[in-house]
């Protein structure tokens, strides 16, 4: 019986070896031989082969660009890796331009979609604006008649807090503006100063003439105003609807911070009470500089869009 056995799973091993990794094996243990039959053991077979999983690499995905339409940064490798290309793209697309006319003057404006609720503008406003806002207006006691050149280049983000019409905006102004101021004389050619009487040059009265009227004749008082801030942060709230897919119209309301005002007066004219026409000019001077709305610019202005 124990030869029988051997011999069959041996002509079994050899005739099925591609089938071991699913068969059992089987041990035959003869040591007991002399007492008893064989032991037969099922042992687990060797492993032949190994069903191994896949091994799936994924390649890196490339980082996202930078979507021009929406205007957002999908992720932070694509924003840097890619930063160099998309703002040269954003720089050379631009979402709009405007044409634009107000008290900082006549201009244009060019604007960049952040996204869809922020702009990036950059833009510009000047000439000859005083007739905009009356082209004239009162320190105390005297007139002045105004005229400007200016020069107002900007920067500035342009928000829509609802995504709708309804805009706020904030920024810089770089101010070089030239503004020249004439004094009006009242009624009978004078002007008024603490109380002081000081006779026009063009009224027509010499100097004893004017001491008689209880004044002084001075000459004509003209001079200059400049704003110290050389940077002039500035604040609007305004509305932009549009008209069609790419026409739109603007109105804006603000004012830019200038800084203190420094005037200089100076008398003209001959044939006048010299010091008393530079005691006139200092007055002059020092009630344009105390006039502290003269710091503020005021923002009005109108426009329209076009959106690419």
């Amino acid at each position: 019986m124990k030869i029988i056995k051997l011999t069959a799973i041996s002509a079994a091993v050899l005739a099925s070896t591609a089938a071991l990794a699913a068969e059992p094996v089987i041990v035959v243990d003869d040591t007991q031989a002399a007492t008893a039959d064989a032991v037969v053991y099922e042992a687990e077979p060797v492993a032949v082969a190994y069903d191994a999983e896949p091994v799936a690499y994924e390649a890196e995905s490339a980082p996202a660009a930078y979507n021009n339409d929406a205007g957002i940064i999908r992720n932070t490798t694509g924003a840097i890796f890619g930063g160099t290309k998309t703002l040269f793209n954003t720089a050379i697309n631009p979402a709009a331009v405007s044409a634009e006319v107000g008290t900082l003057g006549y201009g244009a404006n060019v604007a960049w979609s952040m996204n869809d609720k922020t702009e990036l503008q950059a833009g510009w406003a000047g000439g000859d604006v005083a007739d905009l806002f009356g082209g004239d207006f009162d320190a105390k006691d005297i007139n002045y008649d105004v005229d400007t050149d200016f020069s107002n280049p900007y920067l500035g983000v342009q928000l829509r807090p609802a995504s709708n019409w309804l805009t706020v905006g904030a920024g810089v102004i770089v101010p070089d503006n030239d503004i020249d101021v004439r004094a009006n004389a009242e009624g009978d050619g004078y002007y008024s100063i603490d109380g002081q009487k000081y006779y026009a040059g063009q009224a027509s009265i010499d100097q004893s003439t004017a001491e008689d009227f209880g004044g002084d004749n001075v000459g004509n008082l003209e001079g200059s105003l400049e704003h110290r801030n050389k940077l002039a942060p500035y604040a609007t709230i305004g509305f932009r609807p549009n008209i069609n897919n790419n026409w739109g119209v603007f109105g804006e309301l603000g004012a830019a911070y200038l800084g203190k005002v420094d005037a200089d007066v100076r008398y003209t004219g001959e044939g006048g009470n010299e010091v008393a026409a530079q005691d006139a000019a200092r007055e002059a001077e020092a009630e344009l500089e105390d006039k502290n709305w003269l710091e503020w610019m005021p923002i009005v202005k109108v426009g329209a869009t076009y959106r690419f």
